[in-house]
């Protein structure tokens, strides 16, 4: 009994969201879904009604409430729809109460967007009551009515793109499947190819996973390719403007579901929508404020960014103790749309650069401090900002622009030798030198020398020397007292690269002594680490056990041991090449450990490659071609110095001598080609490779790993786990993002699919999976 209207098209992915909307629905007698528009509410609903409708013995009714003209005309319209026909008056309501009194039923609201507070004041009548109703009410915002359960849908399981995952991986992303099934319906002989899945992934992506988008995209197969239509999706609101002529106005393109938003919001709501389109992906409080308030207080800020989450426009994510937001794709390029002119954008661009400039330098200054681990994950989750504020200053016109890039390049720099990006931080110096003024500014020389010692970390010594030589050649024009010390420090790498170890020792000791008497931590940090890995490379391993004594002081004193790690691993290295293997494996495994624990990638990376030379002195040569791809990949080689280059060529060639070319390039690329922890577990020898080397697969979470994961796909905060699990809200934090890295996810909701695709494939024909009992199933008493 009911009206429940039939399933036209498949009904795509959704386990999470299915089973969590039937519980709440078990244990609570109003249940709205939220989301934005097009992301499968009504969609959702019916499903699940559809699900549970054996339980409601006088039936699931669906009311749309998006084609009646007011408020008024609510209850009228549900009567019609349960067989209770009313007149317009005030005695409507009770009657409708009196006629649901008796009956079990599901009333399902749809589309109550414009009609907040009359669908809760009703529901709110009818409850009270009708005890055997229950109501599930789909809208961009809850209702705010006592005892309602609020479930936000969110978009659909997307690919990565960091990551180049097989066709048959790529697949079982919600969205991936979603587009599948539709464009064959368009062109019956479309499939998901080797060819093809790389387009259909970044449409997927650029589409944000919502439902609406990737169908209206797939449509447009009638006229044109995938590799058409991505190229496109700059423009989408002219590409998805066909649509199925049978859908609700406000569903046939994805213009119109957008338009249906904004008219849900005031003015100030859609001034800020539109500021905001601004950022990349996320933001924080203190950037909206910073960059978008204009001239509203910063209370108004925040009030403003609670309603624009009530109605489903942004997205609030937790980040630690932070909490960050997102605009999707489609709903940020309609917010800049609605800018005035192009004027008002490009001075939020600039508001913007300089907003991250400052964030940039402050976390600089703060580098050798106890805030070093939250100011690398905060400018992990800025990186799209930060990429978006050295673009504009990279396309800009003026030289001035190209000198605040190099000032953001500078004090990125640590970052990016802490992460391992030494190939994108090389990028962005040599766009940003090559167009900066070409005076001889502490900026320009110190963006020279920390170029070339990028390109040293990546092995390319040509080039690292010609950078710090042109740095040289700069300083010697200068008149900041900034660039005396910064001379020094250049004059050591010069030398390193050329061989000169005791020169170079030589020109670090008067850097040191120089940094004494500045009030920058991170240069004497610099200037010791060069006198270690001098010293080092020149076997001198006293020397570089006093420069880790000075190094673990300073960290003391500040409250951080980042660079302390390196000079462990100057002297794993130094002990490597004295050819005592056994204790320099053991010093090279604490600082692996040490390494991975805070993920600092570079660090990592030398440690793999070190553990591939003493794999390849001990005979050991597939593990030796595995550790030298999984040293590639994470980061690069760490090869600073042509006396290094040796070490890893006799590697390479010893090991390819005797595994032949084909199988040493196979088990490189199994190395080259494996995730972060994977590679840290098989260094450490706590995993064993198989034939199909190091690639990391659905087995690789831990016990604990695997715990958290299904705490994830139950929507628990990371504080939530923690108190669930008795550990640190850090620790939960930690395990997540290990879990990310290792499944190759970036989203929790990707977690939380993944867990239910696990419990679908484990369970056999006689076999229940393990959800919690929700009062739908036969035999089980109804929830009242």
């Amino acid at each position: 009994m009911g009206n429940l209207p039939y399933e036209l098209t498949s009904f795509v992915g959704r386990r999470r969201e299915l089973a969590e909307t039937k519980r709440l629905l078990s244990v609570t007698r109003l249940v709205t879904i939220t989301g934005a528009g097009g992301i499968g509410k009504t969609r959702l609903a019916c499903r699940v009604a559809s699900e549970v409708l054996r339980t409601f013995d006088d039936g699931v009714w669906l009311v749309d409430l998006s084609e009646i003209p007011d408020g008024s005309s609510l209850v009228a319209a549900v009567s019609d729809i349960v067989g209770k026909p009313a007149e317009y008056n005030e005695h409507t309501a009770p009657k409708l109460a009196e006629h649901l009194a008796p009956k079990t039923a599901l009333l399902i609201l749809d589309c109550c967007d414009q009609f907040i507070a009359s669908t809760a004041a009703l529901c709110a009548f009818l409850l009270r009551r009708c005890p055997g109703l229950r109501i599930l009410t789909t809208t961009r915002q809850a209702l705010g009515s006592g005892g309602e359960a609020v479930f936000r849908v969110p978009p659909m399981t997307v690919p990565s793109e960091d990551l180049q995952r097989p066709v048959h991986s790529t697949s079982r992303c919600e969205a991936i499947t979603l587009f599948t099934e539709r464009a064959a319906t368009i062109v019956p002989e479309f499939g998901l190819t080797d060819a093809n899945h790389g387009a259909v992934s970044a449409i997927c992506r650029r589409l944000d996973g919502i439902p609406l988008a990737i169908e209206l995209a797939a449509i447009r197969l009638r006229a044109m390719s995938v590799e058409q239509i991505l190229q496109k999706l700059p423009d989408p609101y002219s590409l998805l403007s066909v649509g199925t002529t049978g859908a609700p106005a406000r569903q046939q393109t994805l213009r119109r579901s957008i338009d249906w938003t904004r008219d849900l919001c005031s003015a100030e709501e859609r001034a800020l929508w539109a500021r905001l389109s601004v950022f990349e992906e996320s933001f924080d409080l203190d950037a909206a404020e910073g960059i978008c308030a204009g001239n509203l207080a910063a209370d108004e800020v925040l009030d403003l960014i609670a309603s624009l989450i009530d109605k489903s426009i942004l997205i609030r994510e937790d980040h630690g103790a932070t909490a960050r937001y997102r605009l999707l794709g489609t709903l940020r390029d309609y917010g800049r749309e609605q800018l005035q002119d192009d004027t008002e954008y490009q001075s939020l661009r600039r508001l913007h650069r300089d907003w991250y400039a400052r964030l940039v330098n402050q976390a600089n200054s703060e580098w050798i401090s106890r805030h070093q681990v939250d100011w690398i994950a905060r400018l992990e989750a800025e990186q799209p900002n930060l990429r978006a504020a050295l673009e504009h200053c990279g396309t800009g016109q003026d030289g001035a622009e190209r000198d605040t890039g190099l000032r953001i390049a500078v004090a990125l720099y640590p970052f990016w030798c802490a992460q391992g990006m030494l190939g994108e931080g090389r990028q962005w110096f040599t766009r940003m030198l090559d167009g900066a003024h070409g005076h001889p500014s502490a900026d320009r020389i110190e963006g020279l020398y920390a170029a070339g010692v990028l390109a040293a970390l990546q092995g390319d010594l040509l080039a690292a020397r010609a950078l710090i030589d042109d740095g040289m050649k700069h300083s010697a024009h200068a008149a900041d007292e900034h660039v005396g010390l910064l001379d020094f420090y250049a004059a050591g790498c010069h030398a390193i690269l050329r061989g000169h170890f005791s020169q170079a020792q030589m020109f670090f000791d008067k850097a040191v002594s120089v940094s004494r008497n500045h009030e920058a931590p991170l240069k004497q940090v610099w200037a010791w680490l060069g006198l270690a890995l001098a010293s080092g490379l020149s076997g001198d391993i006293a020397r570089v056990q006093l420069c880790l004594r000075c190094i673990s002081e300073i960290g003391d004193t500040r409250g951080t041991e980042t660079y302390r790690r390196w000079i462990q691993w100057i002297a794993a290295l130094t002990t490597f090449q004295h050819g005592d293997l056994a204790r320099a494996d053991s010093m090279v495994k604490d600082c692996l450990r040490s390494a991975s624990v805070v993920n600092d990638r570079l660090g990592v990376a030398g440690c793999l490659e070190i553990s591939a030379w003493i794999s390849g002195r001990n005979r050991d040569a597939r593990r030796a071609a595995l550790l030298l791809g999984a040293a590639h990949g994470v980061g690069g080689a760490c090869i600073v110095s042509p006396q290094l280059l040796p070490h890893h060529a006799r590697c390479e060639q010893q090991a390819r001598r005797a595994l032949g070319d084909r199988a040493f390039e196979a088990a490189y690329s199994n190395g080259s080609d494996t995730c972060v922890a994977d590679a840290v577990a098989f260094a450490l020898g706590e995993t064993q490779t198989t034939n199909q080397g190091l690639a990391c697969s659905d087995t690789t979470l831990t016990r604990r790993e695997r715990q958290v994961a299904y705490l994830v796909s139950k929507g628990m905060t990371n504080r939530a786990i923690a108190s669930e699990l008795v550990i640190s809200q850090r620790t939960a934090q930690g395990h997540v993002e290990h879990i990310l890295t290792k499944l190759g996810f970036n989203s929790r909701s990707q977690i939380a699919a993944w867990i239910v695709e696990q419990e679908y494939q484990s369970a056999t024909p006689n076999q229940t999976l393990p959800t919690r009992r929700t009062g739908f199933g036969p035999g089980e008493q109804r929830a009242s």
